[in-house]
């Protein structure tokens, strides 16, 4: 392999590492927020309060 073939796989290789190290150092400090209500119950709430849909086929 070249240099610059070498260059760019270093470079390619830190850009992989250095992006899962990232993440995994983002999601330690900022780990999910657990007291958000489930997204089906906001939908379902949501839904009730409508009339049923009647369809016309």
């Amino acid at each position: 392999m070249t240099g610059t073939a070498i260059v760019l796989f270093l470079i390619a290789i830190g850009i992989v590492w250095g992006g899962l190290i990232t993440s995994i150092v983002f999601l330690i400090r900022n780990p999910e927020v657990a007291d958000l209500p489930d997204v089906d119950e906001v939908a379902d709430a949501a839904r009730a309060a409508q009339p049923h849909p009647s369809r016309d086929t």
